[in-house]
């Protein structure tokens, strides 16, 4: 099986897909919380925000080193996360013109993007990914045949670049329908290499 940074791919895609679902259940039972209303904070209509997804591994892969040290793990989980948070919003104003957070309302943040709250939040999921998450999310994946769990991880990230994609084309006015044709064309050029 193919390797990249020491896992196999499987696991890593399904650890990126758990994390990523687990990361928008999170946040969006905690602004559903705040909101007092339901509230969906992932960008596409799914249950999936991908940054949670790339975050977590990306703690594990560069963390996973300084688990003896938790004070050193917690500080650079912290820091890393935020300047991560900061770069994610940077590119986000620049190509949307908005960034899908806000927290101008939390003390001491800087410019609505990253804040302390956040910051110290992410000290503690540095923690818990390397210390306790990663190594049951793995045993979560590795529970399910490998067949069923490609199958799986197949159709989930199918089902996610599809909502992406139709979110996208909303976000830049992309009008799918004139473009119909030439997207029946792509899908049976795709069908006809995979099957």
């Amino acid at each position: 099986m193919k390797e990249l940074l020491g896992t196999d791919v499987y696991h890593l895609l399904g650890a990126f897909i758990i994390y990523s679902m687990l990361g928008w259940l999170l946040e969006s039972i905690y602004m559903s919380f705040c909101n007092r209303k339901l509230t969906n904070r992932g960008f596409a209509k799914g249950p999936f925000c991908p940054i949670y997804g790339f975050g977590a591994l990306g703690c594990y892969i560069l963390f996973s080193p300084l688990r003896g040290n938790v004070f050193l793990l917690y500080l650079v989980g912290a820091l890393s996360a935020t300047i991560f948070e900061f770069l994610v919003g940077k590119c986000m104003l620049r190509i949307f013109g908005e960034i899908w957070w806000d927290y101008h309302d939390k003390p001491f943040n800087y410019k609505g993007i990253i804040c302390l709250e956040s910051t110290i939040a992410w000290g503690f999921y540095a923690l818990g990914i390397v210390l306790f998450l990663h190594g049951r999310i793995n045993h979560m994946i590795d529970s399910v045949s490998r067949k069923a769990g490609e199958r799986l991880i197949f159709v989930i990230l199918a089902v996610v670049i599809l909502d992406y994609t139709i979110q996208l084309c909303r976000a830049f006015h992309v009008d799918v329908r004139s473009r119909k044709e030439w997207l029946v064309e792509k899908y049976r050029s795709f069908k006809a290499r995979w099957y």
